[in-house]
């Protein structure tokens, strides 16, 4: 009698249709990432809208001042789908001291170019070199919300700056990713990690810190950790029935963040 061809077992079929399934969403997830953290289709904006630009390269930045010709400045890095020039009334209000800079990442508002890490990190160090030239006896201050909270982290840990506050602040993207699918070798797959807390390691300016304690961007541990990690306390307002997109609307998010810039040095 002639011998059945032995059948692959059942379990073993699935097991490998499982494997390849999680495989390929993995892939998918690697290739993809961009797509996932820059959201720059609805912030866009035309160039004769903006009144202020920084050549980088072979590209422009281009955004808003406000409050021009005043001594000190602030430089402001907004989430990944934030149309910044929504802040020109509010900052001029809650900053009146400060000559306010808005300028939108490359591949975002009225900027040239296309997003990544390296380059917005790039970017955000040479807006704060035409910034310390046109403010050459000011202080710069600096303010991060969401992703720009990591932008934020990497230029004061490579220039001066007295004041950083961030707004639903993350310990590093990787983290945030991972937080989101614990299924997924997330930490091994990320490129764009902006590592905040390995940037701010050894940061000794002063760090105001507005938490949201219902965000589902960006989980409030992950917040946590990056204040466990920074080597001097923060100042922290928490909002705990905020999430990430409401905070603003609490009238308490622009009284801190203009006291925070306005108090004396310590």
């Amino acid at each position: 009698m002639a011998e059945r061809p032995r059948r692959w077992p059942v379990a073993a079929g699935l097991a490998l249709l499982l494997l390849l399934g999680y495989a390929a969403i993995a892939a998918l997830l690697y290739a993809r990432q961009d797509a996932l953290v820059y959201y720059p289709t609805h912030t866009r904006v035309a160039a004769t809208q903006t009144d202020f630009e920084v050549p980088v390269g072979d590209i422009r930045l281009r955004g808003w001042r406000v409050n021009p010709g005043r001594r000190d400045a602030l430089l402001y890095f907004g989430g990944n789908a934030e149309r910044i020039e929504a802040w020109r009334e509010p900052f001029a209000e809650w900053f009146p001291t400060r000559t306010v800079y808005l300028v939108a990442y490359r591949g975002y508002g009225a900027s040239e170019g296309e997003p990544g890490q390296d380059a917005i990190l790039a970017d955000a160090l040479a807006l704060y070199d035409e910034v310390r030239q046109r403010h050459p006896d000011g202080d710069i201050a600096v303010i991060g919300r969401s992703l720009g909270s990591g932008v934020a982290a990497h230029v004061a840990a490579r220039r001066p700056v007295a004041r950083l506050a961030l707004v639903t602040p993350f310990d590093g993207l990787a983290e945030v990713g991972q937080a989101h699918y614990p299924w997924l070798p997330v930490r091994w797959l990320m490129r764009e990690r902006y590592p905040s807390t390995e940037w701010l390691h050894d940061y000794r300016g002063q760090v105001l810190v507005l938490r949201a304690g219902r965000d589902r961007v960006v989980p409030p541990a992950n917040t946590d950790r990056l204040l466990q990690a920074l080597p001097l306390p923060a100042q922290v307002v928490d909002f705990p029935q905020a999430g990430h997109d409401d905070l603003s609307d609490d009238p308490r998010y622009g009284e801190a963040l203009a006291r925070f810039m306005s108090q004396s040095m310590r």
